[in-house]
């Protein structure tokens, strides 16, 4: 199968929350993804966005979130960038550690590691990109 590539662009405005959601589990389901990651898949993509709105583009409707799709046999990939100047992920504590765990915010990357097979940052001038990955359990026909 070839690479198909899916994108949307939003304001950073929470209400657009669900279109994202319903966007990608959209095509999620087009490109036969475990059923089973559905849950896991659209909890990450909704910390995503968030973090893309509030933490990146500080909740400045001027400012768009570009989402991007693709896949193929093997992998479903989804990347939101924002227009914020990033972070240092070196310094996000460890939800787990003692002097963390009653702390009300910090756990979403956390959370997306443990549902996605991989997920990566990307820091540049333009803004914000992370990648949110997951394999394809495909049968081969």
């Amino acid at each position: 199968m070839d690479k198909k590539i899916f994108t949307k662009v939003i304001p950073s405005d929470a209400n657009y929350l669900p279109d994202v959601e319903e966007f990608v589990m959209q095509i999620a389901k087009e490109a036969n993804v475990d059923p089973t990651k559905l849950n896991s898949l659209a909890l990450s993509v909704a910390e995503a966005s968030s973090n893309s709105i509030i933490h990146g583009n500080k909740r400045d409707i001027t400012k768009n979130v570009l989402i991007e799709i693709e896949f193929d046999d093997k992998y479903f990939s989804i990347s939101l960038t924002d227009e914020g100047k990033g972070f240092d992920i070196s310094k996000v504590p460890d939800p787990t550690e003692p002097e963390n765990i009653l702390k009300e915010s910090g756990r979403g990357i956390h959370i997306m590691k443990s549902f996605l097979d991989d997920l990566k940052y990307e820091f540049s001038e333009k803004g914000t990109k992370v990648t949110l990955t997951i394999k394809l359990n495909l049968k081969q026909k």
